[in-house]
């Protein structure tokens, strides 16, 4: 069993409050011109919606969507996903009031809600019955939107990573599809050996230090390792699980793309794609960019599998990137506010953009992952997410999240690089931890 550990998040509270004050003190002249996030002037209703970038394509989806079906104009806001933190809790702290509905990494989500930036939903949530709230796939809802037993917004993408292969290179190098990170390994080992002089690698090792890159690498691997689920509030870096799975990361690095430190998910996509590597974890909707002619060299060359488990794990995933929408608590209209995430997040707009090629949208609810629709759309990875999705696992969300996934990155990294062993990784992060 996991060490259950009790820790304090005040001294984490006290830098971002310096961090805050400052970022208002510079702020502070902007507040009297600032535009409301009500009247568009011309007496139509206007909302303003801060949008994350990797979400570009679906936000602008919504936006055109929800003006269609209700003559509200969504001005959306497009902003690379580290900063949709600080924009937010700059905006509901300094008095500024511009955005009505805030898209969130749900890591974040109890930093914002510590920090006042999201509304408390929790009676809404609960008792709107177009919500169906039993209807979201329990792994996500409560990670996503909850903090202290409130929740603070509804989920409206289910990032998971699963492990989709190239059929051909496996199968000309006899290797069939692993279920365990070791046979992972070996057949990375096996094909990069074989066809590194080509440019064909076994795998590609998204491990750039960026926490949808080094850091899904990594709970990729604790989340099918470890006996006990991952704790979100602060998963115990102390175990043999937690070592073996940055272990499991240098081992395979070498039989990598190279080099792993400076292979993101813009990298390992294209290459993919290409028929250079035999491996690689990634989001769902790899599948329907893989079967695409115009952009893919591998059309019915491809299959996909769940991640592959360790020796006391299962089968399961971790909750990488995942994006939720909530309320600001200073949302020139409230109620306008909640009916857009209402719309966003509903049965009718996820079946949409989990069909709609481009939109970077999973499953969120369990009637859309299980829809005749969505399996007709993507048959083979709807039958893996459905394996996946309801054991996915979270990433930390304490109002201290982000400051530790910046830490664990920082050692993921150093682990990489040669200049910390796998254990050291984990030592120093988890020291780095008990300071938060």
């Amino acid at each position: 069993m996991s060490k259950q550990r009790s820790f304090s998040t005040r001294p984490a509270r006290a830098i971002r409050t310096a961090a805050i004050a400052t970022a208002l003190a510079v702020a502070g002249t902007l507040v009297g011109c600032a535009a409301d996030g009500g009247d568009a002037g011309d007496g139509d209703r206007t909302l303003n919606v801060l949008i994350a970038q990797p979400q570009e394509g679906a936000g602008k989806i919504l936006a055109e969507q929800y003006e269609e079906e209700t003559g509200v104009k969504v001005e959306i806001e497009v902003v690379p996903y580290d900063q949709i933190q600080t924009k937010a809790i700059l905006d509901a702290q300094s008095g500024t009031n511009h955005y009505d509905a805030i898209q969130y990494w749900y890591t974040s989500v109890g930093a914002l809600a510590e920090s006042g930036a999201l509304a408390d939903l929790t009676d809404w949530a609960s008792s709107d019955e177009e919500i169906d709230e039993p209807d979201f796939i329990q792994s996500i809802f409560g990670p996503y939107t909850q903090f202290e037993g409130k929740t603070y917004g509804l989920p409206i993408d289910g990032d998971t990573h699963v492990l989709f292969y190239n059929t051909d290179i496996l199968e000309r190098n006899g290797v069939a599809v692993p279920t365990t990170w070791d046979e992972y390994v070996a057949a990375a080992k096996t094909i990069t050996e074989a066809e590194k002089a080509n440019g064909v690698y076994g795998a590609a090792l998204l491990g750039s230090k960026s926490a949808f890159n080094i850091g899904s690498t990594f709970f990729n691997r604790l989340a099918t390792m470890s006996p006990d689920p991952i704790d979100p509030a602060m998963p115990d870096l102390t175990t043999d699980a937690a070592v073996a799975a940055a272990q499991a990361m240098l081992d395979a690095s070498p039989y990598a793309l190279p080099s792993p430190l400076e292979i993101g998910f813009e990298q390992a996509l294209p290459q993919f794609l290409a028929g250079n590597v035999g491996m690689i974890e990634f989001w769902t909707d790899l599948g329907v960019f893989a079967q695409d002619p115009g952009q893919s060299k591998i059309v019915d060359g491809w299959g996909v599998a769940p991640l592959p488990i360790g020796p006391e794990g299962h089968v399961s995933g971790a909750l990488n990137a995942g994006w939720a929408m909530g309320v600001s608590p200073n949302a020139s209209d409230e109620e306008l506010a909640k009916d857009f995430v209402r719309f966003s997040s509903s049965k009718a707009m996820n079946e949409q953009l989990i069909t709609t090629t481009g939109s970077g949208v999973d499953p969120i609810r369990t009637s859309t992952l299980e829809s005749e629709k969505y399996r007709e759309f993507a048959p083979q990875v709807a039958e893996v997410s459905a394996q996946v999705l309801p054991e996915a696992q979270s990433w930390p969300t304490s109002p201290a999240a982000p400051e530790m996934i910046s830490a664990l990155n920082d050692n993921l990294a150093l682990m990489l690089q040669g200049n910390l062993t796998a254990e050291q990784a984990m030592a120093q992060t988890w020291d780095a931890w008990q300071k938060l």
